[in-house]
């Protein structure tokens, strides 16, 4: 308690010092167009200002084009989501309230968020700023209390990095892939990922497929949500595309550049992978990351691997085939004592092994394969996981999966639920050279092109996954003294809606354990290990227990 009570003055006492010029900054915006966008709506989901606009479409996302210099950009952006990014920033702080109900425990975070970030600025280029400046005039006034809305959005930039950084936990565990060559139908490249990144379901709602048309630059699209300006998953004009795979860091002292304004740089800037790997080494980063480049001018794929202190750059050694989880593989960084332990207590190399799995179950990907393999629930050689596993490549939490075929230039998005929805084709040839006689600001789909929503969405297991994600929240609630178990077969009901999952089984261990009924708390951890547990730290808590079960018999 003592070494907590210090930590807590500490976190105070460097939020008060060399934080105060990092919260007065603001970029500079001379010699950009700073007129405010006069936004006409048409109707609740079709909105523009010139040549730009957002709609939202069929498969109820929404579609956002804009062009113009950093600031008219980020004043587009801004005016023409304003509803959306209120509604963002609630959702991603309710969160927070969720996930740290004590106020005094929140005032230390952002506290020490202000310490944390006291040099961001320095380490995002003036272009990204000016745009995040722009589209912060539109963000909602009720956490200025934290920062001011620029500082703030900021900082909500390099959030997954800081709570990737801090807590050394990658936030997601994304899959990813790419095969050329004679690996796919018609020797063209072929990339696919699922952006397995969940910070609730009023979170992902809202997701936005953005065209950016940049006076400076190549035009490039992402798949975003409101507020981000950069990038997890996109492709340019040049058919060069990013995604990014987070990887086992070392705690740094200080924010540098986030890694997603890396990867929107390099979308904006580069045509190939050379220039690629040049703006990556340019960046000082303050986390470790994957990030796959695939580049129609050069008909292949590589893996950028970045973290604090170094920089490498990983090629297929498989033929024409590459697969990126959440560790890396080059000989500069795979030998490092976090990333061998990324490999040994995560899911990282189970489901790298499982893509290798599904990719040579078919001699040639085809973007209908692709979409499969994305939405594969199976374990390695077709065992049951359960849903929601985080051993599966789709862990039924995706903020997306996406599909790139960039010598084509076509981007197929999953719509929701997850990546289980109709995924959604896009031909940024046809994007970038309509949009100025899109005037009836009518859908971008390439409908024909476009791939059915999976059947598992319309199943009695798929029904029951999402009871089982109600339920799951109520036997938390229960297994922290919240409320009390509903009634005595309850249990039984909540296990029979996953039943292949350990976490059931698990968690009902936990309420006859703490209950002190230790016989069946013992039948339901060793239940629990006859199915396939997430990771090895898990599978010993679990045994852990069982130990203690037997001491006390």
């Amino acid at each position: 308690m003592k070494k907590q009570i210090v930590f807590i003055f500490l976190v105070l006492f460097l939020a008060s010092c060399g934080t105060s010029k990092s919260l007065r900054h603001q970029p500079t915006l001379v010699n950009y167009n700073n007129t405010i966008p006069l936004v006409k709506k048409l109707s609740d989901t079709s909105f523009y200002s010139g040549t730009n606009f957002c709609i939202k479409n069929k498969h109820h996302f929404w579609e956002l084009y804009v062009e113009g210099d950093p600031l008219e950009r980020g004043l587009a952006i801004g005016s023409l989501t304003d509803s959306l990014l209120k509604k963002q920033e609630h959702a991603l702080f309710d969160k927070v309230d969720d996930l740290i109900p004590s106020n005094f425990k929140k005032q230390v975070l952002w506290s020490f968020l202000k310490w944390y970030n006291r040099e961001l600025y320095l380490n995002v280029d003036n272009e990204f700023q000016a745009e995040i400046y722009g589209l912060s005039k539109y963000t909602t006034s009720d956490f200025d209390y934290i920062a001011s809305s620029f500082t703030r959005d900021l900082y909500l930039h390099g959030a997954h990095d800081i709570g990737h950084a801090v807590q050394d936990l990658a936030m997601v565990g994304c899959t990813s892939f790419a095969v050329w060559g004679d690996k796919s139908e018609d020797g063209s490249l072929i990339l696919g990922r699922n952006f397995d990144f969940y910070a609730g379901d009023a979170f992902a709602k809202d997701k936005i497929i953005a065209f950016i048309n940049p006076k400076e630059g190549h035009p490039f699209m992402m798949v975003t949500w409101p507020g981000m300006i950069g990038v997890c998953s996109g492709m340019n004009v040049e058919g060069l595309t990013v995604t990014i795979n987070a990887s086992k860091s070392k705690i740094p002292l200080i924010a540098k550049t986030p890694i997603s304004i890396v990867t929107r740089e390099i979308l904006q800037y580069a045509k190939n992978i050379d220039e690629a790997i040049a703006i990556a080494k340019r960046k000082k980063v303050f986390v470790s990351e994957s990030i796959m480049v695939g580049s129609a001018n050069d008909k292949k794929a590589v893996i950028i691997e970045i973290s604090p202190n170094k920089t490498a750059v990983f090629e297929a050694t498989n033929g024409n085939e590459l697969i990126c989880s959440n560790h890396f593989q080059s000989d500069d960084l795979k030998n490092n004592s976090r990333n061998l332990n990324q490999i040994k207590n995560s899911h990282s190399e189970y489901r790298f092994e499982r893509m290798e799995q599904l990719l040579g179950q078919s001699k040639k990907i085809t973007p209908q394969i692709a979409v499969d393999i994305l939405r594969n629930k199976e374990g390695i050689d077709g065992k049951p996981l359960g849903y929601g596993n985080e051993k599966a490549i789709n862990q039924l939490l995706a903020h997306h999966g996406v599909v790139f075929k960039p010598d084509q230039r076509l981007v197929w998005v999953s719509a929701s639920s997850f990546q289980l929805g109709e995924f959604v084709c896009y031909d940024l040839n046809e994007v970038f050279k309509t949009k100025k006689q899109n005037n009836d600001f009518v859908s971008l789909e390439v409908e024909s092109k476009s791939i059915a929503a999976d059947p598992f969405l319309k199943s009695p297991a798929y029904q029951n996954y999402k009871l089982f994600r109600i339920e799951d929240k109520k036997m938390d609630a229960v297994l922290s003294n919240k409320t009390n178990l509903p009634s005595i077969d309850y249990i039984g009901y909540y296990q029979s809606l996953n039943p292949d999952y350990w976490v059931v089984y698990y968690k009902a261990g936990l309420y006859f354990y703490q209950n002190k009924k230790y016989d069946l708390a013992q039948q339901q951890f060793e239940t629990a290990l006859t199915k396939e547990v997430s990771t090895l730290p898990e599978k010993e808590k679990i045994s852990n227990y069982l130990k203690k079960i037997k001491s006390k018999q």
